[in-house]
């Protein structure tokens, strides 16, 4: 009666919430990287405190205009390689939850499979 409850446990609820804890997950290395945040800041100055407009004569507004593009091409670099850790990351942890639903599945049939390969006397090589 104890293993059945176990076992009803494991292929039940617990096989049921599985998916959503990986889901969790997800969602959390998601966060954690901001990759929707990044994505809608791409083009943003990166660290750049004096962004504004600059009033002076033509020199210092070329000058200005091309540190606040030499900043947004640095800050999309940068996002952009957050983005890609962060999506690599979730792809690995996609993996790696498919994964584990699969263990899931077969490791309570690990001891009557080392049951029968003991009975039959099979050693590794």
């Amino acid at each position: 009666m104890f293993l059945v409850g176990i076992l009803s446990w494991w292929y039940g609820e617990g096989l049921a919430s599985r998916p959503g804890i990986i889901k969790q997950r997800l969602i959390s290395s998601a966060d954690f990287f901001s990759i929707d945040l990044m994505f809608s800041t791409l083009f943003a100055p990166f660290r750049q405190i004096s962004a504004g407009q600059v009033s002076g004569s033509i020199d210092q507004q070329v000058r200005a205009f091309f540190d606040r593009l030499l900043s947004r091409f640095i800050g999309a670099f940068m996002r952009l390689s957050m983005i890609l850790v962060g999506l690599v990351s979730l792809i690995f942890q996609a993996i790696f939850g498919l994964l584990t639903m699969l263990v899931w599945v077969v490791l309570p049939l690990a001891p009557a499979v080392g049951l029968i390969i003991t009975i039959i006397g099979w050693v590794p090589r």
